[in-house]
């Protein structure tokens, strides 16, 4: 029996099969992106307010909502494609191969970026602090997303990559804002302990700078074979430490000197 010929569907009846068979995931997606892109609007100002309220770095702020924000775009625009039965097995694996490759390559990159928002988030250090890390000391003068800058006191600049600040020892010498000076004076058997704590006292007690608490400390510090060290702690501010250091100790000298007391090889 010979077979009757289908007649081909005609423009307008495709049209109206492919509105019938796909509008509604069209429709659907559509109102999904509007609501979507209207949430996230909310969220970018909640991200405002929190991140105010904590007092979030200044610098860090607009990095962290710039990657929030973004990140949860490319998630509507996914979702959005896919409510509007596009496949996109390709898609993902392309993004994917993608990103393991970037990833590879800036892995360095990556780690010191991961480093700085955790410096800037957690704050071991502010810009003005000085510190001590990767055998340099000095202030740092700014603290970038993938580096810090320390300018140090015989001014050089020194660049640090943020990945050695978080994982090894940094010693901050001014976050408490006071540091305890240590000053050695050495004298012979022949000075007793009592004459030289007095001078050393008022000298102390009429020198301007010094931190009244805790209460500066004078006793004997160290014997040797040819005579013993006195050892003087006093509490200084964090910055100018040495300076006063230096200060203080040529004092001493002027001092022990006016009392006529003997330091060694005088």
């Amino acid at each position: 029996m010979a077979r009757v010929p289908v007649e081909d569907k005609t423009l307008e009846q495709k049209t109206i099969d492919f509105i019938t068979n796909h509008g509604p995931n069209f429709i659907s997606a559509l109102l999904v992106l509007i609501i979507g892109l209207w949430l996230i609007k909310i969220v970018r100002r909640l991200l405002s307010a929190a991140m105010e309220k904590r007092e979030l770095d200044p610098s860090l702020q607009p990095f962290l909502k710039s990657i929030i924000i973004i990140s949860l775009q490319v998630l509507l625009v996914i979702w959005v494609m896919q409510l509007a039965g596009m496949q996109l097995t390709i898609f993902t694996t392309v993004i994917g191969a993608f990103g393991v490759a970037a990833g590879l390559a800036l892995s360095g990159t990556l780690q010191n970026f991961a480093s700085g928002v955790l410096i800037l988030i957690l704050k071991p250090f502010r810009v003005g602090d000085n510190i001590i890390a990767q055998g340099q000391e000095g202030t740092v003068h700014s603290i970038e997303i993938f580096y810090t800058v320390v300018t140090t006191f015989d001014n050089k600049t020194v660049i640090i990559p943020n990945s050695k600040l978080s994982n090894e020892i940094i010693i901050n010498t001014s976050r408490e804002g006071k540091r305890r000076l240590d000053i050695e004076i050495k004298v012979g058997y022949g000075t007793d302990f009592k004459v030289i704590h007095p001078v050393v006292d008022s000298t102390l007690k009429g020198f301007g700078g010094i931190m009244p608490t805790p209460a500066p400390r004078i006793g004997v510090g160290t014997l040797e074979g040819d005579g013993y060290k006195v050892l003087v702690n006093v509490w200084v501010p964090a910055h100018g430490f040495t300076d006063m250091k230096l200060k203080i100790q040529e004092k001493l000298i002027e001092k022990i000197k006016a009392a006529e007391i003997k330091l060694p090889g005088m």
